[in-house]
């Protein structure tokens, strides 16, 4: 009974110590919050990004449409449903990461418990039990780290075989490619099947939002500026970011 009290006393002395980091965690980042984007789109690399645009609809036409029009016709939805769950589970790892950078341990727990359950119940993330328990993944990416770090978008970029973009994601994509946790740890051939996972899953995406893609790639009046303001809406939307003049980011130049 004697050390029931001095264990009691240190339970709570380190749930203070713990609540008190979280919060100096929290007013430190949002000190840090980045600035508002611009009302309108920031494009100084609009030249360059309109060449890249073309090469991108050139590899769609030829290459991604086609093979996602045949993934999906061929591979039988539940092989594909497995390769989408395999592809997101390979991202947890990233995004527990990052929602710690973020000072966020509500995405981090959530994320490392999914990847745990999905992992071994899931028989390496094939299946998504942590799904039907209700745990779903928080996707996060580097990107939104710098945001939560007070870091602007900067200008609008096109990559070649990527596609929209601004500096900062750019930024965030590389580093989330080469410090990805499963990939610094997967060995060969395993590194092998999850570039694969993670391609049939691209392509299950074009295929199952085919109709909305192509809608903006091949039907718009001017399929580069409606790409730049979806891309940008979407985003600023994820971060919970509103243009400069506090109203929404663009106008739909394209809307009825």
């Amino acid at each position: 009974m004697v050390m029931v009290f001095p264990l009691n006393s240190r339970i709570r002395r380190n749930s203070a110590i713990r609540l008190g980091l979280t919060g100096l965690t929290a007013a430190i980042l949002s000190a840090c919050a980045a600035p508002p984007p611009p009302a309108e789109p920031y494009d100084p690399y609009e030249k360059t990004n309109r060449a890249f645009h073309s090469v991108n609809l050139g590899l769609d036409k030829a290459l991604v449409r086609p093979s996602s029009k045949a993934y999906g016709a061929i591979i039988p939805a539940p092989v594909k449903t497995g390769v989408s769950n395999f592809a997101s589970n390979l991202d947890l790892p990233g995004d527990a990461v990052n929602g710690a950078l973020q000072g966020n341990p509500e995405r981090f727990v959530t994320n490392v418990l999914r990847f745990a359950v999905n992992s071994t119940i899931g028989i390496g993330g094939l299946f998504d039990p942590a799904g039907a328990m209700g745990v779903h993944q928080s996707k996060t990416d580097f990107g939104e780290t710098l945001h939560v770090w007070g870091v602007g978008e900067g200008a609008y970029v096109e990559l070649p075989g990527i596609g929209p973009s601004t500096v900062r994601d750019t930024v965030g994509t590389a580093v989330d490619v080469v410090a990805n946790p499963v990939r610094l740890v997967l060995p060969t051939p395993e590194s092998y099947y999850a570039t694969a996972a993670k391609v049939g899953s691209k392509l299950g995406d074009r295929d199952r939002y085919s109709e909305t893609i192509d809608s903006v790639l091949y039907d718009s009046a001017d399929s580069y500026a409606q790409a730049r303001l979806l891309y940008l809406q979407n985003r600023r939307f994820e971060l919970g970011q509103k243009a400069e003049d506090g109203g929404d980011s663009f106008i739909d130049p394209y809307e009825e």
